[in-house]
């Protein structure tokens, strides 16, 4: 029997259960317009030849030097965006029942989020940042204005939320989601406030799981980096860790914990995730470069091959149904092989679609996938 007919197996069997579990997101949100870069262009509209890869995009800007240059972006959609939203969005899809808090709009919910508010109770802080996205066939360069987010403080939380309700919804949930570390200038003192005077105040709820995704951590210095991880470790003591990592974010986890290079094999996967989880001490740590996944527990190590397609309909969010239908996954006690072939499955029906999968969704990708 192979990883895709027990994953299908497990899925079948515990779905049920995912409908009765609450999950608590936060913090960041963004409007993303999706542009492809142009060339070339023969005519109106549609009517040219794009920049395919980064590589060549790299080379018309640098040939521009001590000149100038015009770039055309061709807008594809305006759309939900940020780590948050789209991981949220995503375990709406499956069925979960969410709490969103977060940068949805200040004098009110910015258009681009209406769905998510309908579905889920939600909390905004203030105005969304925004993210022009520009996608290739090797890649995509998000080119961000995130200066809201500055706003985004432990103080700014309980202002609009209110202590007693804040300490409310975190003990509801089954699930806590902590995500876009990078672009929150005040994330880690939101992580330090949730440790030191929230979660001390909040009821223990068995199996619950905190999740953390950091958000391509470059920008950062590698000793807010470490302190950062150091932090996450801490809610280890208020449930189970895992922090998801895209290929990128593993290796520079990595190596700012001193453990150099991997390769990008399976074993190298492996290994990464398992040096990473012990020197930290979480319960998980998952990494999911594009054509597969590995993670490592306190038992194991595991990795999946993922359903890669050469040109997915869209990339921007793929990250994030990965780490919803992970997340998905261990809420329905899925075993970690299963979780990740619900979070590979997530993200690949997600990139040929442009959308969201439901549970039926991924049970027909997997028994369809060759």
């Amino acid at each position: 029997m192979d990883f895709k007919t027990r994953t299908l197996q497990q899925l079948r069997a515990q779905r049920a259960t995912l409908a009765q579990k609450r999950a608590l997101v936060g913090f960041d949100g963004f409007v993303d317009t999706i542009v492809t870069p142009v060339a070339q262009r023969a005519g109106q509209g549609e009517n040219f030849t794009p920049i395919g890869t980064i590589a060549e995009f790299g080379q018309r800007i640098s040939a521009a030097a001590g000149k100038s240059t015009n770039l055309e972006f061709y807008p594809r959609m305006d759309k939900l965006g940020g780590n948050g939203p789209i991981m949220a969005n995503a375990l709406l899809a499956q069925g979960a029942d969410i709490t969103y808090i977060g940068a949805l709009g200040k004098v009110s919910i910015h258009p681009v989020f209406t769905d998510l508010a309908a579905k889920a109770r939600v909390v905004s802080l203030c105005d969304p940042a925004a993210t022009t996205a520009v996608e290739f066939t090797d890649g995509k360069l998000m080119l961000g204005m995130m200066r809201s987010l500055d706003e985004i403080t432990p103080e700014q939380i309980i202002a609009s939320v209110g202590a007693d309700n804040y300490r409310a919804m975190l003990g509801a949930a089954d699930l806590i989601a902590l995500v876009n570390w990078t672009m929150i200038p005040n994330m880690t003192a939101v992580f330090v406030d949730l440790v030191q005077s929230v979660l001390p105040q909040v009821p223990v709820k068995p199996g619950r799981i905190f999740f953390f995704d950091l958000a391509d951590p470059e920008k950062r210095s590698r000793a807010d980096l470490v302190y950062a991880l150091d932090t996450i470790g801490q809610f280890e003591q208020f449930g189970r860790v895992t922090l998801g990592l895209n290929l990128k974010e593993a290796q520079q986890v990595f190596d700012v914990l001193g453990f150099g290079k991997e390769t990008e094999t399976e074993h190298g996967l492996r290994s990464m995730a398992e040096k990473i989880r012990t020197r930290l001490d979480l319960t998980t740590v998952v990494i999911h470069p594009k054509e597969a996944a590995a993670c490592a527990t306190r038992e194991d190590t595991f990795w999946v091959p993922g359903p890669y397609v050469a040109q997915p309909l869209i990339t921007t969010g793929a990250g994030d149904h990965f780490n919803a239908g992970f997340s998905a996954g261990q809420l329905m006690g899925l075993a970690p092989e299963a979780c990740l072939g619900v979070g590979v499955c997530t993200s690949g029906h997600y990139v040929r679609t442009g959308r969201s999968p439901t549970l039926a969704d991924l049970e027909t990708f997997l028994a369809n996938w060759k």
